[in-house]
């Protein structure tokens, strides 16, 4: 019984939210400001002749220039919202843009109490970390990808 109750507050949580978060994508299509999700990388391109570029708050997102100077690679590190400054060889500002950091679309977060945890669902929901959830939590389901991994890689190396 208690199995069947968690199932349907889970499945009420994920239909309740799904019309918030089509309302919230569908007006924040706000072509000045760069979107990207956490933990992913998007390409974009840089204005000509960009020779540095800087993060305001480079907790919240990181960048690397591409090869030849067209383009940029921007990832994801935390939520929230910073400034990304484009640069050419002599100082002079070529683009100050505003960077957001959303979640992504396919995690379920459950919180029971003060006690949160998050899952990823696609279309499975398996255990993972973000940003905010509980530090018991985040430290059992890190540690376990972290051992993962640990295995892939010394697989792989065989």
């Amino acid at each position: 019984m208690l199995k069947t109750i968690t199932s349907s507050v889970l499945l009420l949580a994920l239909f309740a939210a799904a019309p918030a978060r089509a309302t919230e994508t569908a007006s924040s299509k706000d072509t000045s400001v760069l979107d990207v999700t956490i933990d992913q990388a998007k390409i974009e391109r840089v204005p000509e002749g960009t020779s540095t570029l800087v993060i305001g708050n480079p907790m919240i997102a990181d960048v690397s220039m591409l090869k030849g100077g067209v383009g940029m690679v921007v990832t994801g590190k935390g939520y929230g919202q910073t400034n990304l400054i484009a640069i050419d060889g002599h100082g002079n500002v070529l683009e100050d843009r505003q960077l957001r950091v959303a979640p992504t679309n396919t995690v379920l977060v459950v919180q029971r109490g003060d006690q949160r945890s998050s899952y990823a669902c696609n279309p499975i929901c398996m255990p993972t970390v973000q940003l905010g959830d509980d530090a018991k939590a985040f430290g059992d389901a890190g540690n376990q990808i972290q051992q993962r991994n640990g295995y892939a890689a010394t697989g792989a190396t065989k």
